[in-house]
């Protein structure tokens, strides 16, 4: 018997055994068949209780002569007695890339008598073919026909479930939409209803920095080989293929600076009512991805949604804690709408959401104090609108006061502070004490409180404003000041004022004119304590979260009657206590050089030059079962001289290491970005190894019109 150690700290021996391997003619080739049993427990690990069975790597076809290649988890006697299906379709290669998160999700599904599908999207781990785009219509076209493959083998009874987090969830919604008609519910974590203005390229018109980052991201991921053990001799010929025509994703998205045709396609958001079927949705306040759960909810009736305190994580293995059960969750989900049990999932209240409470930022955070509290419809009745004033005194106060003009500009690195864009670890990734950031924005808050305050929902703001150019940013941030002064960032917002009345037909500004502008913030589930303060900090730059416009911008606002912050205030004590995992269900790989992480702001006073720098090595580990060794580098170097936003450059390296034993390739990925004040400049290479020497070099050189951006 293979034995390896499961869970993130170890401790206990899991024996894998009936291992055989099964050679069949015909779709499925030659695979491994696997065989889990649990020989010991701990209290760290879920564990499994009856034989399940695997298809390490099945061959879907496709009308078009592409197969696309799926793992299976299957529960004991399905060809015999079928069961409904949960596919999770994703670029992120189901072999190496989320082996890990796969095997503690599926084989607990599998247990539960649920067949588990993860497949990979065209030109992607094993999958035939080439990668297009992100949500493309051939990939949700694809999708549509794995559906079909699935509900007519013989271990499916013809009913599924799609689930998936980020591009898993977005794809499960927007497939959903398409209404194919085994798919009968979907869960969908870390997601979107909206891709132009809540998800990592664009947000109300300002261009997000995670644009270049998720581009270069990418291209690592699309330009990995197919492994030889499944795909044979022809794995060159394969990743010759997909080196030759992957897109640099980057020259696609900052083609569409506006919010045109190409977002709204796959936006679900466009109609609610397309989705017709029961979807749950779930995201944390670490995250991008905050809108979706509470606007599916306020939107589709078939949808419930949780909002809870984590980074980009499925919440059963996500920090900070509290975490909550989402395999518990999602088999009750499957029960009642693929099963038809009654398990009372559409009891679940409309919205469930953690109320964080006093955060402290900076370091490492395990756990976010706070409660859970249930809303049985959203909108909420339990909501009311509480109105703060802006005032020439850098006050929030309950009654307007009309004086003066105040103006703020800021310098172009004001924004150090912001943290990661949808963060993955509890760490350095998260926003930092607000303060750094402050100190180069106009600043307004409120006395001590007197009492403690809870929101719940998305702060608005309106402000009376000029710019002194036609283009500009304005961000504005809620904080959580404590006593000791420290400043924790609980919503924030950014819009380029030229989009003021809409994403998709932008308006310069006026220099100088005055008009009225208003500004929706992040959803978020805050109580501000006793004895802290609320403060309201607003800047003409967010770097490098945003990137600058072309010019310096002064912007100029006037506080009194028409400046003003709206708070969704949330009265009462209630809290609700939902099922936390018992187990981390992830099994333990082998580790030959362990993960580093870095991340730090440097200041060249010498030639006064800001630079932001991250530096991530995911360690160098090996994938229980197969053997495959997978290593991955990466480094960003954001730079901007703070008097001068067309300094504004970026460069990013990612270097893939594959090997088994005498196979070892190795792709390297080189992105550039940079602007003047007319265009953006891009430029990018992508070179493979096989073993020492090249196999393919393929480079990119791009200028982009800036469009009011």
């Amino acid at each position: 018997p293979h034995q390896h150690s499961p869970g993130d700290q170890g401790g206990f021996w899991i024996s894998i055994f009936h291992y055989m391997c099964l050679l069949n003619v015909g779709l499925y080739g030659v695979m491994p068949v696997y065989k889990y049993t649990v020989a010991s427990a701990s209290p760290t690990v879920r564990i499994l209780t009856m034989p399940v069975t695997e298809l390490e790597n099945v061959f879907i076809p496709l009308d078009d002569g592409r197969n696309l290649s799926a793992r299976i988890w299957l529960p004991d006697g399905a060809t015999g007695s079928p069961v409904p299906a949960i596919l999770e379709y994703l670029p992120y290669r189901k072999r190496d890339g989320t082996a890990y998160r796969d095997e503690g999700n599926y084989p607990v599904f599998a247990e539960a008598g649920y067949a588990g599908v993860r497949v990979d999207i065209s030109g992607t781990g094993e999958s035939d073919g080439d990668f297009d785009d992100e949500y493309s219509p051939r990939e949700l076209a694809d999708a549509l026909e794995v559906i079909d493959w699935i509900a007519n083998q013989p271990w499916c009874d013809g009913n599924l479930g799609m689930m998936g987090i980020s591009w898993g969830g977005f794809n499960s919604l927007q497939v959903a939409a398409l209404q194919p008609a085994p798919l009968k519910a979907v869960i969908a974590v870390g997601t979107t209803v909206d891709r132009y203005n809540d998800d990592i390229h664009y947000k109300n018109g300002c261009h997000l920095y995670s644009n270049f980052m998720w581009s270069s991201t990418m291209l690592c991921y699309t330009s990995r080989p197919p492994d030889p053990l499944l795909v044979g001799d022809r794995w060159k010929e394969m990743w010759k293929h997909r080196l030759d025509t992957q897109p640099y994703p980057m020259e696609i998205w900052l083609a569409h600076q506006r919010r045109d045709e190409y977002w709204k396609q796959g936006s679900v958001g466009e109609d609610y009512e397309d989705i017709k079927i029961p979807s749950l949705v779930i995201s944390g306040w670490a995250d991008l991805y905050v809108n979706a759960p509470p606007a599916m909810a306020a939107n589709n009736r078939l949808s419930r949604a949780i909002n809870g305190p984590w980074t980009h994580k499925y919440p059963h293995i996500a920090w900070p804690k509290p975490r909550m059960d989402l395999l518990a969750q999602a088999i009750r989900w499957w029960n009642q709408w693929l099963q038809g049990q009654d398990s009372q999932a559409m009891q679940t209240p409309a919205y469930i959401a953690y109320i964080s409470e006093g955060v402290r930022p900076g370091g490492y955070r395990d756990f976010e104090p706070g409660r859970w509290v249930a809303e049985d419809n959203w909108p909420s009745a339990n909501i009311s609108t509480s109105t703060l004033y802006l005032t020439a005194d850098h006050a929030l106060k309950s009654q307007p006061q009309n004086a003066g003009v105040m103006s703020i500009c800021s310098p172009q690195d004001c924004g150090v502070a912001c943290g990661e864009a949808f963060p993955l670890k509890p760490d350095s990734e998260l926003s930092g004490d607000q303060r750094i950031d402050d100190a180069g924005s106009l600043v307004f808050e409120t006395e001590v409180l007197d009492q403690s305050v809870d929101i719940l929902g998305r702060p608005r703001i309106f402000l009376r404003l000029s710019i002194d150019k036609p283009i500009g940013n304005i961000a504005v941030r809620l904080s959580d000041v404590h006593p000791d002064g420290l400043s924790h960032r609980v919503s924030w917002g950014v819009l380029n004022l030229a989009h003021r009345s809409g994403n998709e037909n932008p308006v310069a500004m006026r220099p100088g004119e005055y008009e009225d502008v208003e500004l929706l913030l992040d959803e978020c589930g805050y109580r501000f304590p006793e004895n802290h303060k609320l403060r309201i900090s607003i800047s003409t730059a967010y770097w490098p979260m945003v990137m600058p416009p072309p010019a310096v911008v002064t912007a100029s606002i006037k506080p009194g009657q028409a400046s003003f912050l709206e708070l969704p205030v949330r009265q009462g004590n209630d809290c609700i206590k939902p099922a936390e995992p018992d187990a981390d269900p992830r099994p333990d790989y082998k580790y030959y050089r362990q993960p580093d992480y870095a991340r730090s702001v440097e200041k060249d006073l010498q030639r006064n030059m800001t630079h932001f720098q991250v530096y991530d090595d995911t360690g160098d580990y090996q994938v229980a079962g197969h053997g495959m060794r997978t290593r991955y580098t990466h480094e960003d170097i954001w730079s901007i001289c703070p008097d001068d936003p067309l300094t504004s450059k970026a460069t990013s390296a990612f270097i893939c290491y594959m090997q088994r034993d005498d196979w070892q390739i190795r792709t390297v990925c080189e992105s550039s970005y940079q602007c003047d004040a007319e265009n953006y400049y891009l430029r990018a290479t992508v070179t493979a190894y096989a073993g020492d020497v090249e196999f393919n070099r393929r480079s990119w050189e791009k200028v982009i019109p800036r469009d009011f951006t």
